[in-house]
């Protein structure tokens, strides 16, 4: 898309989890698929947004645009698309917006690809999340160079806080944090046996985690059958009754118990009864409900290594504090980064007016060249080309000090000033005098 207007501005909008529930979140959820054909016609103020990405998580949607709006509010410009987009009164999620211009729009976006603007700081899909979003957005050609920039900005920020910061590195939930107690004690989990006690939503993130760490012998049992069968055949596990529960840990290595029973479901007589036929195999048990599956008592047998959810939030805390130790180090890194888009992004000021100036001389060059030519009659193809030669060097040589001055002056707050002057001085058309994004 064409990046040429001057009031352009870097504008993001949105809502997430701080500002809307998940209900809300869900009716406004969205993407470039779900835009309009020729979605900029169907509003004559669409056609402000000259350049558009848009992110949608479960946490969040934000619109990212460069808005050409003078005189027009950029924060009802968007929410308007965003209504059209999905098809609902605008009034319905109005007052759970929240809007960023210029560099704090960038700000934003690096904060979120490094995580600090997770549910769950530091979490790690949400780069991923910022990159399909790039992707996305430049597959359908809705971007240009300004939110290519931005984009590359806050991805390279996301990269650099988990590569130069711990931020990523300490588990942060209570499932996440029960696989990484069976870890530390087992080593590698690909080659051992899992079972999952509880279908509902700790036990899916359960398996969630698990899965991540490379395990693929998971077996669950659940009340319900039916429940934990329809989780089964999505997953390929093997499914045991409550009544089962001996033979299944009897088989596995690594159990993780997540019900809403009121009373403990793994007895220390089960688990007693157990162990002896496990010939001195460790066992580790992973309690995650409250209250609690598995009965206390348990941690006096041999090999039988007992975690439950007090033990686990004490590595819980200790792991977000870790995280929140990163913050700084992130804080800065994005800082710096921000500098860098600054000046890119000021140099996107200068660049079509170097474009336009250098159209301008090769039209002259080319004219010029056409008329000296008629006088000289039929030239070999060895002149001919050395005078094609000489011309262009010529414009190139008288350009060039220019062109690296330009580039120069884009660095502070005047480079508006510096591109509008010079096209003053070379008569360049108006209409396409460059943006400025501070």
């Amino acid at each position: 898309m064409e990046t040429t207007t001057a009031s352009a501005r870097l504008v993001l909008l949105g809502l997430s989890y701080r500002t809307a529930p998940i209900a809300l979140r869900e009716q406004v959820s969205c993407s470039l698929a779900n835009l309009p054909p020729n979605w900029q016609t169907l509003d004559n103020r669409f056609a402000a947004i000259q350049e558009l990405a848009i992110l949608s998580t479960c946490n969040r949607t934000e619109l990212i645009a460069r808005v050409n709006c003078p005189g027009l509010d950029a924060q009802a410009l968007l929410a308007d698309l965003l209504a059209r987009i999905k098809g609902v009164d605008k009034a319905s999620f109005a007052e759970h917006l929240y809007l960023h211009v210029g560099l704090p729009a960038a700000e934003h976006l690096c904060r979120v690809a490094a995580g600090l603007d997770s549910q769950v700081l530091g979490e790690p899909q949400i780069l991923g999340q910022v990159t399909d979003a790039f992707i996305a957005a430049t597959e359908a050609k809705t971007i240009g160079p300004a939110l290519t920039a931005l984009f590359r900005t806050a991805i390279r920020c996301g990269k650099r806080a988990r590569s130069e910061t711990a931020i990523s590195q300490n588990p942060v939930s209570t499932s996440s944090m029960a696989v990484a107690q069976a870890q530390a004690i087992l080593g590698d989990l690909s080659q051992r046996q899992h079972l999952i006690i509880g279908a509902g939503e700790m036990g899916h993130l359960a398996l969630k985690v698990l899965r991540a760490r490379g395990a693929t012998n998971i077996a669950l049992a659940n009340r319900s059958r039916a429940r934990a069968e329809a989780l089964a055949a999505e997953e390929k596990l093997t499914v045991f009754d409550l009544d089962e529960l001996a033979t299944a840990v009897s088989q596995t290595d690594v159990v993780i118990s997540a019900t809403s029973a009121d009373q403990p479901i793994l007895t220390y007589q089960l688990i007693e009864n157990v162990m002896r036929q496990r010939a001195e195999r460790p066992l580790i048990l992973l309690d995650i409900a409250v209250p609690r599956d598995i009965d206390p008592a348990v941690r006096q047998i041999a090999n039988v290594h007992l975690f439950d959810a007090d033990d686990l939030k004490q590595s819980l805390d200790e792991a977000l504090a870790a995280r929140q130790q990163a913050v700084p180090a992130i804080e800065a890194i994005i800082s710096e980064e921000l500098d860098a888009l600054s000046v890119a992004l000021r140099g996107l000021t200068v660049r079509p007016v170097i474009v336009d100036l250098r159209h301008k001389a090769e039209t002259i060059r080319q004219q010029e060249l056409d008329r000296t030519l008629r006088y000289l009659g039929e030239l070999d193809e060895v002149t001919l080309a050395h005078i094609q030669h000489f011309s262009r060097s010529l414009v190139n040589k008288l350009l060039h000090e220019p062109t690296l001055c330009l580039r120069d002056k884009a660095v502070d707050d005047k480079a508006a000033v510096y591109a509008s002057t010079v096209r003053d001085l070379f008569g360049l058309n108006e209409t396409t005098i460059s943006q400025n994004y501070d």
